[in-house]
């Protein structure tokens, strides 16, 4: 196969990790930077165009798009699917999985437990916003966030309100959620490739933080899941369209709920910390569902 990894950085350890995975398959795969494509959009003859050149039929594409691009990555993404690429992830279901407020309201409609999030555009509403998530301290975060970015704790009232204001005063779209104490600091991230989970691995936030992310110093453990966790973090993922998703789950006293659903998980942490090939699973999965393209839909 033909395989395209849509990233704006080839030497990140995700994408490395699945060119070398893909090639040690003998497939052929070529990173390329989907702010450097223009694409032509038309009934007839559309095109994808990278570095001067008009880009030939791939048989697949992995998207590992940022968050930062999501707008324009998508698009180029789109523009793949139209062409009869195998998409890991199509565009429909990043864009679901990125936009927080949505994929929880999509989660819940589902019957998935989630912290109690509240969301709400007026200022006039903060206090009662405050209390419909139990009141402080509780977690205030960017719709738009991603690794911990955007993530704040705020342990009381006059804090949780000050956070509120500044994020409006920014502009941006802001969701409250319960603190979920009894996690302390920790949670579950599921790997989910197609319908199964593959490898699991509990984060601990560092020293003072509450954000278990390992791009904010987190650390990470091997941790064996419940039969309940595993069927939770395969719902999500599906629930979304994605076939392959990091599903976080915390651990509460009321049972497991679903945090965030990503569309673009990093390897690295849970590779190493596994030993378990996630990328070669990922490529397999590929080979496994990918259908041969009509010659009508290739690009000539």
């Amino acid at each position: 196969m033909k395989i395209a990894i849509l990233s704006r950085d080839g030497s990140l350890y995700s994408c490395q990790r699945l060119s070398t995975a893909a090639e040690e398959r003998h497939h052929s795969v070529e990173v390329i930077d989907p702010l450097s494509c223009y694409m032509n959009i038309n009934s007839a003859t559309p095109s994808i165009h990278y570095q001067g050149r008009q880009l030939a039929h791939y048989d697949a594409v992995i998207p590992r798009i940022g968050s930062a691009i999501t707008f324009y990555g998508t698009a180029v993404l789109r523009q793949f699917e139209m062409l009869g690429s195998f998409a890991l992830n199509n565009a429909a279901s990043v864009i679901r999985a990125r936009d927080k407020l949505h994929s929880l309201q999509l989660l819940a409609r589902q019957g998935i437990d989630l912290p109690i999030t509240g969301f709400a555009h007026s200022p006039d509403d903060t206090a009662d916003l405050i209390k419909m998530v139990g009141g402080a301290p509780l977690v205030v975060k960017l719709v738009e966030g991603t690794q911990g970015i955007g993530v704040v704790l705020a342990e009381t009232q006059q804090a949780a309100e000050s956070v509120i204001d500044a994020f409006r005063g920014l502009n941006a779209h802001i969701l409250v959620q319960e603190y979920i104490r009894e996690a302390q600091g920790k949670d579950v991230r599921c790997l989910v490739v197609g319908d199964r989970v593959v490898a699991a691995i509990e984060r601990q936030a560092k020293p003072g933080d509450f954000r278990s992310n390992l791009h904010r110093g987190g650390s990470a453990k091997l941790v064996r899941i419940t039969p309940q966790e595993r069927a939770i973090a395969v719902k999500a993922a599906k629930t979304l369209g994605l076939n392959v998703a990091g599903v976080d789950i915390l651990r509460a006293e009321r049972g497991p709920l679903v945090m965030e659903v990503n569309a673009s998980p990093g390897l690295e942490g849970i590779e190493t910390t596994t030993g378990m090939d996630i990328a070669g699973m990922m490529v397999e999965f590929i080979e496994q569902h990918h259908r041969a393209v009509p010659r009508s839909a290739k690009v000539r």
